[in-house]
């Protein structure tokens, strides 16, 4: 708990307020910031003035999201992190049941329908969205995954 304050209070140091900030919980689980001289007061409450639900937090999330994706290296970002993602997954299906030797046939068929179907997915649709995009990225290292194990396989 005494690190948290120390970590609030150096982190308001970069931003000019004084050391001796700190940060009090207040009735209903608000938050209340007061520097020394009492002349900064932040309170995290509601428009109307009662405590945030998680309701209300959820509700911001998908404004949240897309405002944080407008940025096109966020987007190329993630999208690499989808496509690596996909590649893992491919790598840890076909270790793991090629290790065993058992159900490797019906893991393979479950692999061939879920790509299949992600790809009539992604192009049934007139407009391809940020999410859509991301599968469409973690389907093709999928591919690619299983590919590679096979080449692996092969020699």
């Amino acid at each position: 708990m005494a690190h948290s304050v120390n970590f609030i209070s150096i982190g308001f140091l970069t931003t000019g307020l004084s050391p001796q900030t700190r940060v009090s919980r207040g009735k209903l689980g608000i938050f209340t910031l007061r520097s020394s001289p009492g002349l900064l007061r932040i309170r995290a409450v509601q428009e109307n003035g009662g405590p945030r639900r998680l309701v209300d937090i959820i509700r911001l999330v998908p404004e949240l999201s897309r405002n944080y994706f407008r940025s096109p290296s966020r987007r190329a970002l993630f999208g690499g992190i989808s496509l690596l993602g996909g590649f893992y997954v491919a790598q840890t299906i076909s270790l793991s049941f090629g290790a065993l030797g058992v159900n490797d046939v019906i893991a393979a068929v479950v692999c061939v329908l879920l790509t299949e179907y992600a790809t009539k997915f992604y192009y049934s649709r007139p407009k391809v969205t940020f999410p859509l995009a991301l599968l469409n990225n973690f389907k093709m290292g999928f591919t690619y995954g299983l590919f590679i194990d096979a080449f692996k396989l092969a020699s």
